[in-house]
């Protein structure tokens, strides 16, 4: 073979060889850390006060505040899997205000020497775990936005709020009022508030527009008018009243 033939054969080889792709910038959701995107930690002030007197609470914690994204999809994150748990102890559930994102798994670990029966029948997300003993645990998913009100079906003194927001960008009110929300992606937001002692109408009012960047990561003042906390009673997840001999013998195995 010749020398010109043999460079033409290499020449061909190169041409048809595949050729390494290099990095392009992808579209929104293609990527997990663009290069561009800037995150910023955003923090506010809560204050509440009573509906119709406008008189302040001076414990100002449990508001929720959640930012949902307006207009375009956000890039997804790689994260490492958050394990979300209601703990049963004590006869108590802990946390008994627990924020997560719509899809999120919730355990309910029972840590105490007694049976319980987790359910929520009434907003939210609805469902019954069914009787279970000591040390068992029992899963599920939230995936419905909303305040979902869990109790237990054999003591009446058990009662706790899971809130399932359709935002990874949350915060929840200390006593002072202080919320942050860490690591919020540059961008354009609908700022949500949530609260328990607060209408649904008067939480409604609060939405507004939130543009997130650089020299702006404070969110408006967030003023909540709540009613007066009371000590509602509620029914077993059959509708009736709550036995009371059950919560004395604790169903103990």
């Amino acid at each position: 073979m010749n020398c010109r033939l043999r460079i033409s054969i290499l020449a061909l080889a190169i041409a048809l060889a595949p050729t390494a792709r290099r990095p392009t910038s992808a579209g929104i959701g293609q990527t997990n850390e663009p290069a561009n995107e800037k995150a910023f930690d955003v923090s506010g002030e809560v204050k509440l006060y009573l509906a119709g007197s406008g008189a302040p609470v001076k414990d100002a914690s449990k508001v929720v505040v959640w930012l949902t994204p307006r207009g375009v999809v956000l890039p997804a994150r790689v994260q490492a899997p958050r394990e979300y748990r209601m703990v049963q102890h004590n006869k108590m559930f802990e946390p008994n205000l627990l924020v997560v994102p719509v899809g999120s798994m919730v355990d309910f670990p029972n840590l105490d020497p007694w049976f319980h029966n987790v359910f929520s029948l009434y907003r939210g997300k609805r469902f019954d775990l069914g009787l279970y003993e000591a040390g068992a645990h029992k899963a599920i998913r939230f995936d419905r936005p909303g305040a979902s009100y869990i109790f237990c079906n054999i003591h009446p003194e058990m009662a706790a709020v899971i809130m399932t927001v359709d935002s990874d960008f949350y915060g929840v009110s200390d006593k002072s009022g202080h919320v942050s929300i860490p690591s919020v992606p540059a961008g354009k937001y609908l700022l949500r508030v949530w609260y328990e002692n607060a209408t649904p109408q008067a939480l409604s009012v609060l939405d507004r527009s939130v543009d997130v960047e650089a020299g702006s990561v404070n969110l408006p003042a967030i003023a909540v008018p709540g009613t007066k906390q009371t000590t509602a009673k509620h029914k077993n997840k059959y509708g009736q009243d709550y036995d009371p001999k059950a919560g004395s013998s604790d169903y103990q195995n």
